[in-house]
């Protein structure tokens, strides 16, 4: 092993480290979360795409998981958004913690690629430029993916809230 192969296979261990710290603190802070709210869940954290991927499941398929979720995930977001303060609070370190409950982001990273698949295929038979519905950041991160690996690209517009992806001709 070269110097160079040594050293990046120790900043590899070391990211995967933090990040499953900042799995850990999420964890901590979300069962805290879960027994004041008296709601059943248990917790699962992965590391996926370079970030700590936490989640929240139920055994029993308890709506009362969708509590947390909300109406389009509004209140998934501000969780997510708090959980990641938690993490911060303690590492010191902004966090891109990705948060998941009750399946609700698989479910929709799911739906948003075949979206973004399908506008992609309307922009290779049309050969004009597609724009979509405003989106949040997670949203459009999945539409830029699924575009990307359709063969096309795609670009982000406009300001939060009503910031959309326009699927543009190769």
């Amino acid at each position: 092993m070269t110097e160079g192969t040594t050293s990046a296979a120790a900043e590899g261990a070391d990211t995967l480290t933090r990040l499953e710290q900042e799995g850990e603190i999420a964890a901590d802070y979300l069962e805290g979360l879960l027994d004041i709210a008296d709601l059943d869940g248990d917790i699962d954290m992965d590391v996926e795409a370079d970030r700590a991927a936490v989640s929240i499941i139920s055994d029993s398929g308890s709506r009362d998981l969708q509590k947390l979720v909300g109406r389009d995930g509004e209140v998934l977001e501000a969780l997510q958004e708090l959980t990641r303060l938690a993490v911060h609070r303690e590492t010191g370190d902004r966090s891109r913690l990705m948060l998941d409950i009750g399946g609700y982001r698989a479910k929709k990273r799911a739906e948003l690629s075949e979206l973004g698949a399908k506008a992609a295929a309307e922009v290779r038979s049309t050969g004009e430029p597609v724009k979509m519905k405003p989106m949040t950041p997670f949203e459009r991160k999945v539409v830029h993916d699924a575009v990307k690996a359709a063969g096309l690209r795609s670009e982000s517009e406009g300001e939060e809230p009503q910031r959309f992806v326009v699927v543009l001709p190769a």
